[in-house]
């Protein structure tokens, strides 16, 4: 299985710890957006796509990455998210980064979030919210979450 985690991660690194976590399961490459050549998307079996999330969105070098890999023939797929706030539940994180890429032909078998040091407007002034996220805790809950991503994707390729 051949697995690539692109992550967007700028604040306090609280996405690439989860990236790399997800990584060492997965043994994949962690990469930021801006580092892939989207048609080398194709390459891969299984291809993580994560941030932290801004203003209640993924940041915009992920999100110009996915408008930029073309089209493909069911690839799997996943997302992971940080954030300082809990997601609103009409409001998913994952659901546009999830829409996008299955319009481009991928499937998304798995999201992933947890909490990260959020130090934006008023939280700075206190030293930010969820100081020590992710923790071990959740770096522990992103292992097992790509076990089961890894067991899906070597259990579909074994029955194909």
């Amino acid at each position: 299985m051949k697995s690539l985690v692109v992550c967007s991660s700028k604040s306090h690194g609280s996405t690439r710890r989860v990236a790399d976590r997800i990584a060492e399961v997965l043994d994949a490459e962690v990469v930021s957006p801006e580092s892939v050549d989207p048609a080398t998307i194709r390459d891969y079996d299984l291809v993580g796509f994560g941030s932290g999330i801004y203003y209640m969105t993924v940041d915009a070098r992920l999100r110009k990455l996915i408008r930029r890999v073309p089209a493909v023939d069911h690839i799997l797929a996943f997302t992971f998210f940080t954030s300082g706030a809990r997601e609103l539940p009409l409001m998913g994180y994952h659901k546009p980064v999830r829409k996008q890429l299955e319009s481009k032909g991928f499937e998304v078998i798995g999201s992933f979030s947890c909490r990260g040091l959020d130090t934006v407007g008023p939280f700075g002034f206190i030293g930010g919210i969820n100081r020590g996220r992710p923790d071990d805790h959740d770096l522990d809950r992103a292992a097992r979450f790509a076990a089961r991503l890894r067991e899906k994707v070597t259990g579909s390729q074994a029955a194909s």
